[in-house]
């Protein structure tokens, strides 16, 4: 579905998700990335209860709104598993997951569900980092980086 109708008929924080949105700046960089008639369709899998997701995909979408050489649509996970297991990160069903699609609709790559950076950071610490204080540094890296690794990696396949 559009991203304004997913976050319309989001359950949980849809608050949040709005206002990741209504803050969210797409740099110039990433606006000149996206070529006008790129046709490039990014399709999200994602879940309105999660944090990573609802800390970018508000972000992709804004740059997918600001381009016209972009096309964004929501999945949501637990409808579609079929996909999201096409996309599984060590096993687990973790999102978000963007994967890019060129005009023919053949897939260009996959990203998620979290900048490269921060994942290896929960991926280090999380087994020795209780959950309390875990997720509160993944907070203030999102807060920290606003959104532009995310923009970054994700252009980053339409480069590839």
């Amino acid at each position: 579905m559009p991203y304004a109708r997913y976050v319309e008929t989001a359950a949980k924080h849809r608050e949040l998700w709005e206002g990741v949105y209504r803050l969210a700046k797409v740099p110039a960089w990433a606006l000149e990335a996206v070529p006008a008639d790129a046709g490039i369709r990014l399709l999200v899998l994602a879940e309105d209860w999660c944090g990573d997701a609802s800390n970018t995909v508000p972000i992709v979408a804004k740059l997918a709104d600001a381009s016209p050489g972009l096309e964004l649509r929501v999945l949501r996970r637990d409808e579609h598993p079929a996909v999201m297991d096409r996309y599984l990160t060590r096993g687990s069903r973790s999102i978000p997951i963007v994967i890019a699609l060129d005009r023919a609709f053949r897939e260009l790559g996959h990203w998620g569900p979290r900048p490269a950076e921060l994942q290896s950071f929960v991926m280090a610490n999380r087994s020795t980092m209780p959950k309390t204080e875990l997720y509160p540094e993944v907070r203030r890296w999102y807060a920290r980086d606003r959104g532009e690794t995310t923009l970054r990696e994700v252009l980053a396949l339409l480069a590839a």
